[in-house]
Formats: structure tokens, C-alpha cells, sequence
């Protein structure tokens, strides 16, 4: 702040050449009345400057902009060729939060799109997808009579937006060979001022009394008996106790608690998931 005060001194001093000559000229008493006077003038540009400053920044929104990355193995093959899609939401316009925001998505995309026991060390997304079918060109060279049907087809969407939180919604289907592929959603929460993950444990004002309320729902949904332990019915619930699902999601009709394939049951059952009126569920939430 002083360095812009006194840069503003600077600047009236230089373009007022008389200033200085006034000042000699003049008694003390004229020189502390033009001083006081041009000191409350200073205060008056500083706090337009400020203002002005404070405007610009405000009308710079933080938007997304969906980019696709695809590739196709470049080795013959005559039908189901592997390939890959990825379809992202890419934050822009406000650098700190959108750098924050899309380095997390990448990360996540990562742990989605990879062939063994490691993720890819790629930097970006051309670098993922093009690691992608390197992986299946290279283990189709090494056993050439065998047929590989690779594919993944990853989606992003911007979910939900407020002035509190931002929901991305990754929709994502991968294919290595085997008996079946895997498919899933992930969510992930933001704050939209800094870009900052915002965890599950931070959605509500007391998780486990939410969690009790959400149990209630699950059973009612599910048909599991109230006074019968939670997977009583074949959930596979870890330590036979509801949890919250890995994934929650900010939707047009409410919260959703989402639990992909694996997590509370088995690949033939199915996902399961509920989803909660907001009427019902804001009581709940610390942040909306």
C-alpha cells in the first residue's frame, strides 16, 4: 500500500513541474494547506485505483471448457480396435484455482487409466492416452496370436456449481482383456474460491449423525430389516457397519450417495446408490 501511495506522489510531482517551485516560493503555512490538500487527493486516486483494481478481479469468473483426447492403435486389426477417449472439463480463467482444479482432475485420471502394477509417469493427457495404447501395442507384440479388445472411454462433466462447492463428475469405462471391463463414477468436490479439494467429512455439519439418517434411507431402499445387521441381506458392508459411500454427488434432485461396483456389493449385483431430496438432506450439510 505505501508503495503505491508514494508512486502516486511520484507520478503528481512529475507532471505538476511547478509543484516544487510553489512550495519554495510559499510560507509554511501555504505549504502545509497544499500539502493536506493534495495528501486527501492522493487518498481519494489510491482508494479509486483500489477499487477499480478490486472490480476487474471480481468480474473474472472461473469457467470450464470440455477438451477430448483419443487415440487408436496404429497395428491392423479388423474389428473392436482398441482405442481411448477421454472427454475433460478443463478450469480457466482464474490461473491459481483452475491450476489447483485441473491437477487434481489429472491425478484422478491416472489412477482411472493405467495397465499394471503402476500409473502412468505421464505429464499430461496426450502423454496418458498415448501410454495407454503403448501398452496394448506392446503386449500384442509379445503375444501375437492372442486377441486384446482394449478400450476406454472416460467422460468428465461439471456437475453442480455454487457459490460454495463445484462437483466434477467422472464417467469412466476401461477394458484390458479378461471377463469384463470395469466402469464407475467419480466425484469430486471444490472449493470454487482457492480450487481446493473439499473432502466428504467437510459436506456435513455432524457425519455421524448424518450417517445414521442415510442408513435409515438405505435400509428402506434396499429392504434390509432394521433390527437385522446391514449385511444381513449379502451387502458386503467392511466390519458389517453402513458407511458413507467413496462418492457423493451434488445433484438437480439431491444428494447422491453413490457406491460403485465392488464397494458394498458384488460385480453381478450391481451398484447401489440413494438419493436424498435436498429438503430432507440440507439440515445436514455444512455446505451447500
Amino acid at each position: 500500500m505505501i508503495g503505491w501511495y508514494g508512486l502516486m506522489w511520484a507520478i503528481f510531482i512529475i507532471y505538476n513541474k511547478n509543484f516544487l517551485l510553489i512550495l519554495s516560493k510559499s510560507g509554511f503555512k501555504s505549504w502545509y494547506i497544499c500539502v493536506k490538500q493534495i495528501n486527501s487527493l492522493m487518498k481519494l486516486l489510491f482508494f479509486i485505483l483500489t477499487l477499480s483494481l478490486l472490480m476487474v478481479s471480481c468480474g473474472t469468473e472461473l469457467v470450464f471448457e470440455n477438451q477430448t483426447f483419443q487415440k487408436k492403435t496404429s497395428l491392423p486389426c479388423k474389428e473392436n480396435c482398441p482405442h481411448i477417449t477421454v472427454t475433460i472439463p478443463i478450469a480457466k480463467d482464474v490461473p491459481v484455482v483452475a491450476d489447483s482444479i485441473n491437477k487434481k482432475v489429472f491425478t484422478v485420471l491416472k489412477q482411472i487409466i493405467y495397465f499394471g502394477e503402476k500409473p502412468y509417469t505421464s505429464t499430461n493427457y496426450k502423454g496418458l492416452v498415448d501410454s495407454f495404447i503403448a501398452s496394448y501395442e506392446k503386449m500384442q507384440k509379445e503375444f501375437p496370436e492372442d486377441a486384446f479388445g482394449w478400450e476406454a472411454d472416460i467422460k468428465g462433466s461439471l456437475l453442480y456449481s455454487s457459490d460454495s462447492i463445484i462437483n466434477i463428475k467422472i464417467k469412466h469405462y476401461t477394458y484390458t482383456g479378461g471377463a469384463h471391463g470395469y466402469q464407475g463414477f467419480r466425484s469430486l468436490l471444490f472449493d470454487p474460491m482457492t480450487g481446493k479439494t473439499i473432502s466428504n467429512d467437510e459436506l456435513f455439519k455432524d457425519k455421524k449423525t448424518f450417517m445414521a439418517f442415510a442408513e435409515k434411507a438405505f435400509r428402506t431402499k434396499y429392504k434390509i430389516p432394521e433390527n437385522q445387521p446391514i449385511n444381513s441381506t449379502g451387502y458386503q458392508f467392511e466390519n458389517d457397519e453402513f458407511q458413507l459411500p467413496i462418492n457423493i454427488f451434488y445433484t438437480d434432485k439431491g444428494l447422491l450417495l453413490y457406491y460403485n461396483q465392488y464397494e458394498v456389493a458384488s460385480y453381478a449385483d450391481g451398484p447401489k446408490e440413494i438419493v436424498i431430496p435436498y429438503t430432507e438432506v440440507n439440515s445436514y450439510l455444512a455446505i451447500k
